[in-house]
């Protein structure tokens, strides 16, 4: 029987507005951030969607997150947790190379600097994901996580091509849908904000 999962990229931060790089490091939601999760609950509320289990990643932001959207017992894992970019932490985003024309993200670039490549985020947050869902009580799951871990995530599920064609953005609070069955995640829909 196919379960659902909702991963869920977090609110916005005082990072995210300063544009700095913010991966293993953390910084506080902003006012946007708390309003935009809160909504995202009266959304899930509205369209009657309930969770059996809730899982975030250990960074408070994530964690945050959650518990602006709902009041129910979670889990928060460091499987979950954002793409590590070493001494680049903190750092203007101008800083950031270019997408490798391949590959399709950073790449291998960050582990020169104490970070990681785009295949261990994705090893890592893809063998999370299958560990939760396969447990028998997890129907319905919610995980709030980051950018850089839900892209690599949903690139594993999805060509690259398809994602630009289909022209989803992660954006602060954007909610990922996918099916699961077997130890396979099949993308459904892209949830996001309407933006003033």
């Amino acid at each position: 029987m196919s379960k659902t999962l909702y991963l869920m990229r977090h609110g916005q931060t005082l990072f995210n507005e300063l544009h700095k790089i913010q991966g293993a490091c953390d910084s506080p939601l902003t006012a946007r951030g708390i309003a935009d999760a809160q909504q995202v609950g009266r959304n899930f509320r509205e369209h009657a969607v309930h969770f059996d289990q809730a899982y975030c990643s250990t960074q408070e932001r994530a964690s945050d997150t959650l518990e602006l959207i709902t009041d129910q017992p979670y889990k928060r894992l460091k499987g979950l947790k954002e793409w590590e970019f070493g001494v680049f932490e903190g750092e203007s985003e101008r800083l950031n190379p270019q997408p490798d024309p391949i590959r399709h993200s950073h790449g291998d670039f960050f582990v020169q600097y104490g970070g990681e490549s785009d295949q261990q985020v994705q090893d890592r947050v893809v063998k999370t994901l299958q560990t939760i869902m396969a447990q028998p009580d997890h129907q319905h799951v919610l995980a709030v996580s980051h950018g850089g871990a839900c892209f690599m995530f949903l690139r594993r599920w999805l060509p690259f091509e398809e994602i630009q064609r289909r022209q989803i953005k992660l954006t602060n609070c954007a909610v990922l849908k996918f099916s699961y069955d077997a130890g396979q995640f099949t993308f459904e829909q892209c949830f996001q904000l309407a933006k003033a």
